[in-house]
């Protein structure tokens, strides 16, 4: 496998470092990105052969990986459309970017997999939604999975649509799981604890509560419960969540979040 990817910020180096771990060859990678720190990072980093541009190198690729900002994307597409051969493949992580859309900016090229990975996959623990057009077969969606599954978990939908879903719940995922940690870590403040010791055991506690869901055939509705006895200290955290309405807020967020993406998509879809 020959990859490209456009943009070499932090998501794209994970993607590069977890396939040069899986047996891709660095000299097999080229990254373009026109900033000299980001080329030269990803040089002594991995070894790769990086550009300050798009140009017709990029026409040897099998798949080309489109890892910039989705305010970029119009630009980025009108400029890779003439170098692209017609028989590879496009990969977009650009949030809220449609394929319908980026098909039209690169000139009707639709051999494209729309993803949504998320930031766990810097340590090669990540989940990535994907979606595919009609234009793509089964060996590029073998060739996504390659490429994705290099860095964690993917799963894939019919329904290009479910991918802001995806954004909502995995994507952004991560900050709620961060903004979570800082409120048990400021409630440890509170309670006497010094930083070190509430950062570690808020830490702890999620990466084991992750692991044992994860590692469960039951929901996490009755792990929840095996935790809660009546009357108990849990009981007592789980009754004061609920009066203030938390899991509520959560799925709105997630909600909220979920619509940002559809609103992103239909204000660059615009251009």
């Amino acid at each position: 496998m020959k990859i490209a990817f456009i943009g070499g910020g932090n998501m794209a180096a994970a993607l590069i470092g977890g396939l040069i771990k899986r047996g891709v060859a660095p000299s097999d990678v080229y990254v373009i990105d026109p900033n000299q720190a980001a080329r030269e990072r990803n040089v002594q980093q991995f070894g790769v052969t990086t550009g300050e541009a798009i140009d017709g190198t990029l026409s040897n690729f099998d798949a080309i990986m489109l890892a910039v900002k989705p305010q970029g994307a119009k630009d980025v597409a009108g400029a890779l459309a003439p170098h692209l051969n017609g028989s590879q493949l496009v990969i977009s992580i650009m949030a809220g970017i449609r394929s319908i859309d980026l098909a039209r900016w690169l000139n009707g090229h639709a051999r494209i997999v729309r993803v949504m990975p998320n930031t766990p996959a810097l340590i090669g623990m990540g989940v990535s939604g994907l979606a595919a057009t009609g234009d793509v077969d089964e060996s590029g969606r073998a060739l996504a999975t390659q490429v994705l599954g290099a860095v964690g978990e993917t799963v894939w939908f019919d329904d290009e649509s479910k991918i802001d879903a995806v954004t909502g719940i995995s994507g952004s995922g991560p900050a709620y799981v961060f903004y979570f940690i800082e409120a048990l870590q400021e409630a440890a403040r509170q309670l006497g604890l010094d930083d070190e010791q509430g950062r570690a055991l808020a830490v702890a506690t999620f990466t084991g509560a992750a692991q044992l869901a994860a590692q469960s055939d039951e929901p996490a509705s009755v792990l929840r419960e095996r935790v809660t006895s009546k009357g108990g200290t849990t009981a007592a955290a789980l009754a004061a969540f609920d009066a203030l309405g938390v899991k509520d807020a959560i799925v709105r967020g997630a909600l909220a979040a979920d619509a940002r993406a559809k609103e992103m998509g239909e204000e660059f879809g615009q251009q």
